[in-house]
């Protein structure tokens, strides 16, 4: 009985040395307890290096990319200035971001997916990966020089908590926050934000719309604001015009006489909205003006 426990522990012995690749040869013979302690020790310690070796593996492969995710992006997040922040870059926050990369507004997006970002790191997208309900994320996207903030993510709640951290971090940030029925949309008010955007009701009303006013939809859907369309619909600030033209009326800069333009608006420094304004309309400051016209009209307008 004792040749075959011997022998057994033996085989043991050499099948543990063996497969761990520790060695076959010894100094010098070891008791039977030095064979067990020594088998013990060989297991753990390869559960220890394989262990450390996942560790390390996992800091460096993590670490790389949260570099390459967060560093460069932070500092450029910081050194922004006037830029828009998206949150969110679900199906709401992607339709974001490709409206502004179109309009060619300075953006970045914060989203905490990092798969999600890694694979869209080929676009022309600033990315920071981070909750954006987190005072901390919001403040590496440069929310202090920001000069809009985009709450696109799903439940009502994150975009609440954001709008009310956006808010207490930059008074006079403009922030468009996703919401999903009137409830939220008071609450999303309350918290800070300046407009809410209900996509079941947009989308709804839209749909009725192509029912009861048909044309004038499909008319409204022929202007374009990014110059993809023959006809146009374009802002101007008071602050755009030439020093000449300011605190002058409708009448004497003459828009429509040099360049053909149509002024179809305009919004008074209380933020009040006039359709079709009479050419004696005083341009001050603080004032827009809405043009309509074709590419070379506007064209002739910007020279």
């Amino acid at each position: 009985m004792y040749i075959e426990e011997d022998t057994f522990l033996n085989s043991a012995f050499l099948t543990v040395i063996t497969i761990s690749t520790v060695g076959y040869s010894l100094l010098h013979e070891l008791t039977d307890g030095g064979k067990v302690f020594a088998i013990f020790l060989i297991i753990i310690s390869l559960g220890v290096t394989a262990y450390s070796i996942s560790i390390i593996t996992s800091y460096l492969v993590e670490g790389n990319l949260e570099k390459m995710l967060r560093g460069r992006i932070i500092k450029k997040g910081k050194k922004m200035k006037d830029h828009t922040i998206v949150c969110g870059y679900g199906r709401i926050g992607r339709q974001v971001a490709e409206e502004l990369l179109s309009y060619k507004i300075p953006f970045l997006v914060i989203d905490e997916k990092a798969e999600l970002i890694e694979n869209n790191l080929n676009k022309d997208i600033i990315f920071i990966l981070g909750d954006a309900t987190q005072d901390e994320v919001l403040q590496k996207a440069g929310i202090e020089n920001a000069k809009a903030l985009i709450s696109a993510v799903p439940l009502d709640a994150d975009n609440l908590y954001i709008s009310l951290s956006a808010r207490s971090l930059n008074s006079t940030i403009t922030i468009i926050s996703r919401g999903s029925d009137e409830s939220a949309e008071k609450k999303l008010h309350m918290a800070g934000a300046d407009h809410v955007i209900l996509p079941e009701k947009v989308g709804g009303a839209h749909m009725a719309k192509l029912v009861a006013r048909k044309n004038v939809v499909e008319f409204l859907q022929h202007l374009s604001y990014q110059g993809e369309s023959s006809t146009n619909l374009e802002e101007i600030d008071y602050v755009d015009l030439k020093e000449e033209f300011h605190n002058m009326t409708i009448l004497e800069i003459g828009i429509r006489k040099k360049s053909g333009a149509n002024i179809v608006g305009f919004k008074t420094p209380e933020g009040e909205f006039v359709l079709n304004p009479t050419p004696d309309t005083k341009i001050t400051p603080d004032s827009k003006l809405f043009v309509l016209g074709t590419n070379n009209q506007l064209k002739a307008l910007r020279n």
